[in-house]
Formats: C-alpha cells, structure tokens, sequence
C-alpha cells in the first residue's frame, strides 16, 4: 500500500514538474518576444530619424552612418506615407521599392494596401515629418512585425504541440507495455489452468472405464463421459490462448448445434431454445473449440440476461460472402452507450463475474478469424441480439 502511495505521488510530482516547465519555457519564449519587438521598435525609430537626417542635411553633409542604417533594416517590412495617408515609398516587401507607385499594377497596389492595413494595426507609426526651405514636409513610416518575429511569436504554439505528440507516443507505449504484460499474464494463467485441470482429467477417464464394469445403470456413463469430454474441451481451449489456432473446413451450421445442445440439456426448463437454419452453403474455416466457445458465452449472457427464464432464438442466415449466426433473447437488454464497452476487458455488469467473456470472444471471431461480432438490435426490456458473421469458404 505505501508503495502504490509513493507511487501515486511520485508521478503527481511529475505531472506538476513537468506544467512548471512548460510554463517557465511559454513564460521566457513571450519575454523574448517582447523584447525582441521592442528592438525592432528602436531600430524604426532610428530608421526614422535617418530618415529625417537624409532629408534635411546639406548636399555636402557626411551621411555615411546613416547610409548604413538605411541599407542595413532589411528585415522589417515598411511603408512610408504623406500626410493624407497615400503611400509614397516601402521597404522589404515583395514589390521593387524602386518603382513609383503610380507605375504599379493593380495586384501590387493591392498587396500594398493589405499590408498598410496589416501595419496599421499592428504597431504605432513613426512620425519623421520634417520642414524643408519653410515648409512642412509630413512622412509616417509604417512597418509591421518581421517573419523572424512572427515565427517566434508560433514557437510556443509548436512547442505545445511537440509536448503533446511526444506526450501521447510515451502514454501509447507505456498503455501498449501494461496490455502486452496484462495479456502475458493472462495467458500464463490459462496454460497453466489447462495443465492443473489435465491431470484429474486423466484420472477420471480411468474412472469411466472402471464404472463400465461394474453392475451400475450404463445410461448414467455416458453422461458422465460426456462432461468429461467437456472438461477436456475447456482445457484445451484454455491451451490455445496465447497461440494462433489451427483453422479448417468445418460446417457452421453443426458446430453452432453442437455447441447449443449441450447447454440446452443442462439449463433449466425454463428457458426455451429454438434453432432456425437457412444456410446452403455452411462450411467456413474454424477451430471448433474456440468457436463452441464464442457461442455458449452468448447463450450463457443471454441466460444471464434473462435471469434464467425466457426464450432464446439461434437462427443460421448467410449472405453472398457470409455466414451470419444470430443469438437473440427475451432479457433486460443493453443501454446504447454501453453497446461498444461490453466488448471491452474486465467490463461487467454482473455482480459476479472476470468482464473477459465478450472480450475473449471478440477476440477469438475478428483476431483469429477474420470475422465480425456485435451487438446487431437491442431493446431495454425487450431483448438483444448479437450477431457473428464469419467469412464463407
């Protein structure tokens, strides 16, 4: 117990550790992220005032520096405008800045006009207005984010996902592992019941054989022979779990008789079994005791279900490709939303009861062979039906 509480702990420290990380990480990205603006802010600003100094300054004035400034801002893409907000110079965009605007076709003047609406919005204009020979000159630059920064403002977004996805590939492998380990175990189990159930199996064919001779009512052997027989089969299904089982032509239609007359003759009278063949063409490729099986695990459900009184129809159909047998019952039927979770290990809704008979029978039709089960029409106190489709030869 203080090992699982440990446990428990340890991968809720974890699980905080790790939200303190990505928020320490989401936190620094938005901190460089602002300062990383602002920089582009005080380049602008200086851009701006070179600007101003270009446009003032006598012809035989030193502008070398800012020379450099203006052909050094690459990266930002701007847009200069008058005073009436008609552009009149850009930079960085993709339209040759040494065109004048009124030379510009109609698709580049759009683009323009989207990323002057697009600057407007997303940052304060810089005012580098300026008097020439006394009189006022207005000019406003306006630049909007460059893509270094607008990938940086997606980093955490990519990061989130990122976390995610490696999140999700850890959750799958270590859930794939449990059921890998679950499924081990399981199967250690029911090779191991199938060896401890083989050895008074043995004795009790001995048994048969020794009640043969004696003086006793030779109606009452072969009915102990045959829950012998029984028993032989339940251990050499327990036997095959694990394994890939050995497939063969079988007819359908007799191995579902078989596997129903055997449960008829030991269930109460009370529940009343039909059985309704139409198939013309009954052979499938089968393993008779997995299937036998699949089919008392819905008789036995279908009993369950109907407390031990009822009616069940077992009726054989087919189609162009398949065999169809359908177990029907007069029981308490399946609420909707629990119509896909029954099939589901370790899910019950009895009082006792493992939940791996519907499991285990999923497993052995549509694993093994290749075909399908489901819930097929169920009503609340009405009844279910569950169908088993199987692929004909």
């Amino acid at each position: 117990m203080t090992a699982f509480k440990n446990s428990k702990i340890t991968r809720w420290i974890a699980i905080i550790a790790s939200f303190v990380i990505v928020a320490l990480i989401l936190w620094n990205t938005y901190s460089f992220f602002q300062k990383f603006k602002e920089e582009e802010r005080l380049k602008m600003e200086i851009l701006g005032q070179a600007y101003k100094r270009f446009a003032t300054s006598d012809l035989d004035a030193d502008l070398t520096f800012e020379s450099y400034i203006l052909d050094n801002v690459n990266s930002i893409p701007m847009i200069i405008t008058d005073g009436a907000g008609e552009i009149t110079g850009w930079k960085n965009l993709n339209v040759d800045n040494n065109k004048n605007y009124d030379t510009l076709d109609t698709n580049e003047r759009m683009y323009l006009q989207k990323q002057f609406e697009l600057m407007k919005g997303q940052n304060t204009p810089i005012d580098v207005s300026y008097k020439n020979a006394d009189t006022d000159v207005q000019q406003i630059i306006y630049y909007r984010n460059s893509d270094l920064l607008n990938k940086l403002k997606y980093y955490p977004i990519t990061f989130i996902l990122i976390l995610l996805l490696f999140t999700s590939v850890i959750f799958l492998f270590f859930r794939s592992s449990k059921i890998a380990e679950q499924n081990r175990l399981w199967t250690g189990m029911a090779k191991e019941t199938a060896h401890q159930i083989g050895t008074p199996l043995s004795s009790l064919l001995g048994w048969i054989e020794l009640l043969r001779t004696e003086n006793i009512d030779q109606n009452i052997v072969p009915e102990i022979e045959k829950d012998v027989s029984r028993l032989n089969v339940i251990a050499e299904r327990f036997s095959k779990i694990g394994s890939v089982p050995e497939l063969k032509k079988h007819n359908v239609v007799e191995e579902t008789e078989n596997a129903v007359k055997y449960l008829q003759s030991r269930t109460s009278k009370q529940v009343e079994f039909t059985f309704n063949n139409t198939v013309k063409n009954p052979n499938s490729d089968l393993n008779p005791q997995l299937y036998g099986w699949v089919i008392e695990n819905l008789v036995k459900n279908a009993i369950d279900a109907m407390k031990g009184k009822g009616k069940i129809d077992i009726n054989l159909k087919e189609t162009s490709k398949f065999i169809q047998v359908l177990v029907s019952d007069t029981g308490k039927g399946i609420p909707k939303n629990m119509r896909q979770k029954i099939f589901s290990p370790g899910f019950t809704t009895k009082k006792r009861g493992w939940g791996l008979g519907l499991s285990l029978s999923k497993r052995i039709i549509e694993d093994y062979h290749n075909g399908k089960i489901f819930v097929q029409k169920s009503e609340l106190e009405k009844g279910t039906t569950f169908c088993v489709s199987l692929r004909k030869l």
